[in-house]
Formats: structure tokens, C-alpha cells, sequence
């Protein structure tokens, strides 16, 4: 039988909210603005190139916008909204990313080639970010989705 995990000490604590409270800070600022340059990005890719890159980069903008919708949404259909699709731009960065390598000429240039190259690699670590954030406890319970002693509401 394994043991519990031994609670963090306040130190910790203190330590794990900070770096969360941040995250939320910065995810609120990059969200919007990865989708703008995103957008911006596939308009003039499917005026000027065309092909996949395009659609993908469109894709992935809309993503960012309903991303950063569900993160100042404080509800919990918002959560689950931010949830799912932070999951998927997870799966599409990776996928897309490993497919970028290998068929550089069907993917083109989108924000998820090379896992977000072009982006400093926001693409590939933001929604991981994201998703850590929203599972955070403390998150959730801005949320409505947990109580006060950490139990799950009704409505979750």
C-alpha cells in the first residue's frame, strides 16, 4: 500500500501560488495577443501564399481568442471551454509540429510549425501553462467549480 504524499510546507504553498498567480497574469496578456498577431498572420498567408499554413495559422488563432475569452470568463462553462481547447492546442502544436519537420512542404508556415519557432515557442508551452493554471485549485474555485474546503459544488 503506498503512502500519502506529504503536504508542501506554507513556504511551498506560498511559493506554488505565486508562480500560478503570475501564470494567470501572463496568460491573460499573451492569450489576446498571440491571437491577434495569429490572425493578422493567416489573413496575409492566404492572400499572399495560400496552401495549409494559412487555415492552421487561422485555426490557431481561434483558438487563442477563445482561449482568452474562457480565462476572463470567470464560469464554469468558460472553464471547460479554456480546458478543451487548451487540450487541443496542446494536441495540435505536437502534431503539427512533429509534421513540420517531417512534411516542411505541406504544413508551410503556420504559428504551430516547429512547435511555435516562429513564436519563441509560445505555442508549444502556453497551453501547458494554461492547462496547469486551470486545474490549480485555487483557479477552480474562482471558477465556482470548487467549495471552500477544496470539495467540488454542485454545478461542477
Amino acid at each position: 500500500m503506498s503512502q500519502p504524499l506529504p503536504s508542501p510546507s506554507p513556504q511551498q504553498e506560498s511559493f506554488y501560488r505565486k508562480i500560478v498567480l503570475t501564470s494567470g497574469t501572463i496568460l491573460a496578456i499573451s492569450y489576446p495577443l498571440l491571437a491577434l498577431s495569429t490572425g493578422v498572420r493567416a489573413i496575409y498567408q492566404f492572400f499572399t501564399i495560400g496552401g495549409l499554413g494559412p487555415g492552421l495559422s487561422g485555426l490557431a488563432a481561434l483558438c487563442y481568442l477563445t482561449a482568452a475569452i474562457g480565462f476572463a470568463k470567470r464560469q464554469a462553462w468558460a472553464w471547460r471551454l479554456s480546458l478543451a481547447v487548451l487540450a487541443f492546442e496542446t494536441v495540435m502544436t505536437l502534431l503539427i509540429g512533429t509534421l513540420s519537420f517531417l512534411y516542411p512542404e505541406l504544413i508551410g508556415r503556420t504559428v504551430w510549425r516547429h512547435f511555435g519557432a516562429d513564436y519563441g515557442f509560445f505555442p508549444l508551452f502556453q497551453p501547458i501553462i494554461g492547462l496547469i493554471w486551470l486545474v490549480w485549485p485555487e483557479t477552480r474555485r474562482a471558477y465556482g467549480l470548487l467549495g471552500e474546503g477544496g470539495a467540488r459544488t454542485e454545478e461542477s
